[in-house]
C-alpha cells in the first residue's frame, strides 16, 4: 500500500532572500552519496537495494506528458513506495524522482516557455511529491538550448531553466513553511562548457541544492573517433580533447557554482571501441563502434577481466583501460583504483558529494565498497 503524506495547503507570504535558505541549509550537510535508479521495466524487488550505504536515491526516470511530470510505467508506483519503505532501514535517506534523461527531456523547453507552463509543470510535481511522500525532484534536462537527442530547444531556454528552478524553489520553500519537511531540488547538468554557455549557473545555483555533474561520457564511440577515458579524473598530457573531471569542476566553479554544491559524477559502466589497433595498447587510437558498447560493470567483471582483456592504468589521468589484443577492443571504464582517486579528490576539493549512473550496474557491490573505503565510511 502507497505511503501517502498528509500534506496541508495554505497560501504563505512571498518566498524570502533567494539565495539564503538552500545555501544554509546546504552547508550543513554531510557528503552526498546519490544513487540513480532506474529499473527501466523492472519491478524493485526486498534485498535489490542497500539504503545504509546511500544518503540519495534520484529514481529515473519520470516524463514531461502534455506539460506535465507522469509517471511513465506501470510499475513507477510501486517502485517509489518500495524506495521510501527504505527509509525504515535509514532514516536520513531521500527519495527524488529524477525527471528527463537523454530520451525523456523532449518536453522541457516547451515547459518550462512562459509562467503558465511552468506554473502547470510545477503543479503537476507538487502533486506527484504529495502523493508519493517523496522528497524533491531531480531535473535532468539534457539539455537547455541544445538538441540532446534531437529536442525542441530554443535561445529563451537559458533564462527560462533559471525561472523553471526559482519558482519550483519557491513552491518548495511555501511547502516547508508548512510541513516543516525540507524539499530538495537538484539539476544533473552535462560536465561541458557547452553547458555552461546555454545555462546561467550562477543563478541556477541559488535556488538548487545540489549540482550532479556527469563527469563521464567524455570519450563515446559513437561519436569520438579515436579511444580515450570517457571519465578520467585529470587530462592526461597525450588527450587530444583535455577533458576531465577536474577540468570540469573547475568550469563550473568559474561559472559561479560552489563546492559544496557539486556532486561528482562517476560511471558505473564503460564504453568500447573495437577495430583499435595495438598502439600504446589502444589508447588514444583510432577505432570504431562496436554493438552494444554501454558495459555496466558487472558484465566488465565477469566476462572481461581475466578473459583475454589485460587492465592498464593511467597514472596521469587516474583512470584504467582495458585492452584485448587479439579482439582489438579498447574498453574505458572505472573501477575501485580510480574512485578511491576521485573519492580523495573531492574531499579534497570539498565538493558537495558523489553520485553514480547507476546502481544496478554493479552487482557485486564492489564499486560501492571502494566509495565506502574512499569516502572513510568503512576501513
Amino acid at each position: 500500500m502507497l505511503r501517502v503524506c498528509v500534506w496541508v495547503l495554505a497560501a504563505l507570504a512571498a518566498l524570502p532572500a533567494e539565495s539564503s535558505s538552500v545555501e544554509q541549509a546546504a552547508a550543513g550537510d554531510s557528503t552526498v552519496i546519490a544513487a540513480y535508479v532506474f529499473p527501466q521495466n523492472g519491478m524493485l524487488q526486498a534485498g535489490q537495494i542497500d539504503p545504509t550505504r546511500i544518503t540519495r536515491i534520484n529514481y529515473a526516470f519520470a516524463a514531461i506528458q502534455d506539460g506535465r511530470i507522469a509517471l511513465p510505467l506501470d510499475t513507477d508506483k510501486a517502485n517509489l513506495a518500495f524506495l521510501t519503505s527504505l527509509k525504515q532501514k535509514n532514516p536520513s535517506l531521500t527519495v527524488l524522482l529524477s525527471v528527463g534523461g537523454w530520451s525523456g527531456s523532449a518536453g522541457f523547453s516547451d515547459s518550462a516557455r512562459t509562467a503558465q507552463s511552468r506554473k502547470i509543470l510545477i503543479d503537476s510535481a507538487i502533486g506527484i511529491l504529495k502523493v508519493y511522500d517523496l522528497d524533491g525532484l531531480d531535473l535532468d534536462w539534457e539539455y537547455p538550448g541544445l538538441p540532446g537527442a534531437g529536442n525542441p530547444f530554443r535561445k529563451e531556454d537559458k533564462r527560462n531553466f533559471t525561472l523553471l528552478l526559482k519558482e519550483l524553489r519557491a513552491r518548495f520553500t511555501q511547502l516547508t513553511g508548512v510541513t516543516n519537511r525540507r524539499l530538495y531540488l537538484t539539476i544533473a547538468a552535462g560536465a561541458s562548457d557547452e553547458y555552461i554557455d546555454h545555462t546561467e549557473m550562477a543563478q541556477v545555483q541559488r535556488y538548487v541544492d545540489a549540482v550532479n555533474l556527469m563527469t563521464y561520457d567524455y570519450y563515446e564511440a559513437g561519436s569520438d573517433a579515436l579511444t580515450g577515458h570517457h571519465a578520467p579524473l585529470f587530462a592526461d598530457p597525450a588527450d587530444p580533447k583535455k577533458e576531465s573531471a577536474d577540468v570540469s569542476v573547475r568550469a563550473f566553479q568559474a561559472a559561479g557554482v560552489p563546492a559544496k554544491k557539486i556532486i561528482l559524477g562517476v560511471p558505473f559502466y564503460g564504453r568500447m571501441w573495437q577495430q583499435v589497433p595495438n598502439i600504446n595498447h589502444g589508447l588514444f587510437q583510432p577505432g570504431k563502434p562496436i554493438p552494444n558498447s554501454y558495459a555496466p560493470y558487472s558484465t566488465i567483471q565477469q566476462t572481461m577481466l581475466g578473459h583475454g582483456f589485460t587492465r592498464f592504468w593511467d597514472e596521469r589521468s587516474r583512470a584504467p583501460w582495458l585492452y584485448n589484443q587479439e579482439k582489438q577492443i579498447f574498453v574505458s571504464y572505472e573501477d575501485p583504483e580510480s574512485l578511491a582517486a576521485k573519492c580523495s579528490y573531492l574531499l579534497n576539493a570539498k565538493l558537495g558529494g558523489i553520485m553514480f549512473w547507476s546502481y544496478f550496474n554493479d552487482s557485486s557491490g564492489e564499486l560501492l565498497s571502494a566509495i565506502d573505503k574512499g569516502l572513510g565510511r568503512t576501513k
